[in-house]
């Protein structure tokens, strides 16, 4: 054992008994405080750990918007270390004075071992001008961010949206965030998608890889609202790290609800209620029976005429064809046809029967575009057309932003289902052309931000799909 590592442990101890805080960083060198650790007997990590005696961090950091429960609603979402006893953001359309709200603090400790605590503060900002750009900070009397600006979205249904959409971005090996950082600063999107997987993991070395990414994020997530929906590696001590970090609309601790851009109805669900029943089954059967109460509501004559487009996205696909053993290569997604033997609570027939436009997907570490497809047979809208007026849901699976687990190839062969797939790194864009036209195309990163793949869905009536019933679905993946 090293002398270093022996002080370290040493001052642990300490600690513990003077109840002083302790907080640990990745990477400080330079600091004088630092202290290299032997690898963990229990983990196998090195960790570089700093302590500070007696210090308070009130800065705000980890600054993100999204939206909130109507269209003039932004939920601003920070972090601080040390508790400020208020939460503040003062903003307004010429000046930062013109408006200032208070929030709420919430206390949140890591579960690992070192339980390194920060608050997590939360302010609701109503009565917005739609349409208008608005500048921002947050804190309180002991600590400022820097300036951000967003723009309220229009509160009517004939503006355009463009989204960046992606899944799988971790701390390390981000390859896309450079990217979506300076298109987002750009002005060339009104919001983004992230569909589960963050970090890799948020909750490990005590949090901290969490912290990383929510510093990388920032410069996005500080200017349109960040969208997401949970993963399967955010499922630690059920999800706490996702719930506590993020704010999403409605009162399900962000794990499932939707909102309205314009025209597109999005929906946000957890695939991880299908696979974590260990958090319990009822988890699973509140989003089901929420999820068709809120395609009913979508999908009255009134609604659907003014908002035609419905949009899902969620983690897990139903449908892939990846080189490795997860369920949408090999088996029937519980997904798509419900938990196993019982086959209860599946999404694909529910999907058909409320005319669902595109499902959006991640968890593959690549890029994968569908044919039109139910129960593993295509139906496309014709062979010239297959995107118009197509006979069953479209899927995409978006998985390629980049982290540390690196790609997930592919099969050698391609099932018919397949029109287009990539390993390269990269995110795909949505845009609305109109009431009828949805435009989607995949950057890629490894080809310094070159289209590789794009598709115009057509639906020139929004309307249920007629659920066939085939003798038996093709199953031609030779496996």
């Amino acid at each position: 054992m090293t002398l270093a590592s022996t002080l370290a442990k040493f001052l642990v101890i300490l600690l513990s008994v003077y109840n002083v805080r302790a907080s640990l960083v990745l990477d400080n060198l330079s600091d004088p405080l630092y202290a290299q650790a032997e690898p963990d007997a229990e983990t196998g990590y090195e960790t570089n750990v700093i302590f500070e005696a007696g210090l308070h961090y009130y800065q705000p950091r980890h600054v993100h918007i999204s939206y909130g429960n109507s269209p003039t609603e932004m939920f601003v979402t920070w972090s601080t270390l040390s508790d400020p006893g208020s939460s503040i953001v003062e903003f307004g359309r010429g000046k930062l004075s013109d408006y200032r709200v208070n929030g709420s603090t919430t206390t949140f400790t890591d579960s690992g071992p070192y339980k390194l605590t920060q608050f997590i503060h939360r302010v609701t900002l109503e009565n917005l001008e739609p349409g208008q750009p608005y500048m921002y900070h947050v804190g309180s009397d002991l600590g400022w961010s820097e300036i951000f600006f967003f723009r309220v979205m229009p509160n009517d249904t004939n503006w355009l949206p463009q989204v960046a959409v992606f899944g799988d971005l971790g701390s390390e090996n981000a390859q896309s965030l450079t990217r979506l950082q300076e298109e987002v600063q750009m002005g060339m999107y009104d919001a983004i998608i992230h569909v589960g997987d963050f970090a890799y993991d948020m909750n490990t070395d005590n949090g901290l890889v969490g912290d990383s990414f929510m510093d990388q994020i920032q410069p996005i997530a500080g200017y349109v609202p960040y969208m997401t929906c949970p993963g399967n590696h955010e499922n630690a001590d059920n999800f706490a790290q996702y719930k506590n970090r993020f704010t999403m609309p409605g009162d399900t601790e962000s794990m499932y609800f939707s909102f309205n851009m314009g025209p597109i109805h999005f929906i946000s669900f957890s695939t991880e209620f299908y696979y974590f029943l260990n958090y319990g089954m009822s988890p699973l059967i509140n989003q089901y029976y929420w999820l068709e109460n809120d395609l009913k509501e979508a999908t009255k004559p009134e609604n659907r005429a003014i908002r035609p487009w419905i949009v899902t996205f969620g983690h897990r696909p139903m449908y892939c064809s990846n080189n490795n053993t997860d369920d949408c290569t090999y088996h029937e997604t519980r997904v798509r046809v419900g938990v196993p033997f019982l086959h209860w609570f599946g999404l694909e027939d529910m999907f058909m029967q409320y005319g669902v436009d595109l499902t959006i997907w991640a968890h593959e570490h690549s890029y994968e575009r569908m044919f039109p497809l139910y129960n593993r047979t295509v139906y496309n809208g014709s062979l010239e057309e297959p995107y118009r007026n197509p006979k069953a849901l479209v899927h995409v699976t978006t998985g390629s932003a980049g982290c540390k687990e690196r790609h997930d190839d592919f099969l050698d062969y391609m099932p018919r289902w397949t029109a287009f797939r990539s390993t390269d790194y990269g995110y795909s864009r949505l845009k609305v052309i109109n009431n009828t036209h949805l435009y989607v195309e995949q950057v890629s990163d490894d080809k310094d931000g070159k289209v590789i793949d794009s598709f115009t869905l057509i639906r020139d009536h929004h309307e249920p799909y007629d659920i066939p019933i085939p003798p038996e679905p093709e199953l031609d993946l030779r496996y």
